[in-house]
């Protein structure tokens, strides 16, 4: 019985914040917001911290701390919580009725610098004394411990009026053993609150951020590690192929309806929103910073997204350079299009010295958060305010969990033999 307390105690921590976040969901569609929803957001961090400490102590009794794979963290504002539920209420004080903002939104695997990335866009100075980043990132302890610093979606906004959007990293062993039971299930209900293993959950779950993101941001950045792997290619066909019937997030105020109501008229084809995609290979080698393989890994992505909803290479400046043969003397830099698809960025070595030929880390991080920032991206079809997008996405979190089309999907995986049952 010893032996089996620990996953247990888990499981219960995680259930009762489960049940919890659910009651206050349902509770969210009455009028006066009730208080206990703001308390289970601040609650989260908490745990974490308690079982950090049992960690560092060696003294795990038991509990969710004995094999919680999150790093602790000084908190957080969490749009999406890691029972998977969607909350505004701490928020919405945050916006505004400013219609004049951007949307970024970010996905990867573990470890390749997504919220390095988000806090470059956010305008973070490392170099500023006692100032803590926005967005948590893993330091060498949390990289040697297996931990992941984001769980669910993190929200933040910058001077700019740009939201950021950082998530829980997709394909990582970290979140699959925390959403794990003992007997294989897991612990957050993804999808409907049907009950699913945690293999397969784990495999939703990567889907439905990517589903969600494409529907509620303007930009949405795909990381990967290195050259060569096009996982998250191929989980963004994935996302076009199942983002279904998840409608444009301007569509879903109160006066769009009210419009769409007086004018009587199908919006049907309007309605069809997915944002703008640019790739970001990290952590790359000086070998990898060639103008001819970045015109090969241009050729590649666009005939990957050939047939997909994505805009992927539409707005390449004229002349661009669409042959492999190119000069010795070309720079990266100087194939881009003011709309690239794709960009680079190297190792970041354990100083930040590490120079390549096309500048430092830290100097081609400045060079993407211009980019990105200056990108005459996709808008929404009518101008909305900041708190009315809040609003609309947590309608659109809502249709992604209870989307038939992806629940299709989890039953064609489940019959395919390589998920648990």
């Amino acid at each position: 019985m010893a032996a089996g307390q620990p996953p247990l105690a888990g499981a219960g921590d995680r259930g009762s914040y489960s049940s919890s976040s659910s009651s206050s969901h349902h509770q969210h569609h009455h009028p006066p917001p009730p208080p206990p929803p703001k308390i289970l957001l601040a609650k989260p961090p908490l745990p974490h911290a308690s079982s950090s400490g049992a960690d560092d102590d060696g003294g795990g009794t038991g509990g969710a701390g004995a094999r919680a794979r999150q790093a602790p963290q000084q908190g957080s504002l969490s749009l999406v919580s890691d029972s998977w539920e969607v909350h505004t209420d701490k928020i919405l004080p945050y916006l505004t009725e400013n219609n004049d903002f951007m949307v970024i939104g970010v996905i990867g695997p573990p470890g390749v610098g997504k919220s390095t990335i988000m806090n470059e866009l956010y305008g973070y100075d490392a170099s500023s004394p006692g100032m803590l980043p926005p967005f948590p990132t893993q330091t060498e302890e949390i990289k040697l411990m297996g931990k992941h610093c984001t769980t669910g979606i993190d929200i933040r906004i910058s001077n700019e009026r740009v939201i950021l959007l950082d998530t829980q990293p997709v394909y990582s062993p970290s979140v699959l053993i925390d959403m794990m039971r003992p007997d294989g299930s897991s612990t957050i209900p993804v999808l409907n609150g049907d009950p699913l293993s945690a293999d397969l959950a784990h495999e939703l779950m990567g889907i439905q951020l990517g589903v969600f993101l494409a529907s509620v941001c303007n930009i949405l950045l795909v990381v990967s590690e290195g050259m060569n792997d096009l996982s998250m290619w191929e989980l963004m066909l994935t996302v076009d192929l199942l983002k279904h019937n998840i409608p444009d997030p301007s569509l879903l105020t109160s006066s769009a309806s009210q419009d769409k109501e007086n004018k009587n008229d199908d919006q049907s084809g309007s309605e069809d929103y997915i944002s703008d995609l640019c790739f970001v290979h990290a952590r790359l080698r000086e070998q990898d910073f060639s103008a001819s393989r970045l015109t090969l890994l241009k050729k590649a992505l666009e005939k990957h997204f050939n047939s997909s909803c994505f805009r992927i290479g539409s707005s390449s400046a004229p002349g661009q350079v669409s042959d492999s043969s190119v000069s010795s003397s070309a720079k990266v830099e100087d194939l881009a299009s003011s709309r690239q698809d794709i960009f680079l960025l190297p190792l970041r070595g354990h100083d930040n010295s590490t120079k390549f030929e096309y500048g430092t880390h830290s100097c081609m991080l400045g060079m993407l958060r211009d980019q990105i920032l200056s990108w005459p991206a996709r808008s929404f079809s009518k101008n909305l305010s900041e708190r009315d997008w809040l609003r609309s996405s947590a309608k659109i979190w809502d249709m992604v969990k209870k989307s038939p089309v992806i629940a299709d999907y989890c039953k064609a995986l489940q019959s395919s033999g390589l998920f648990r049952k």
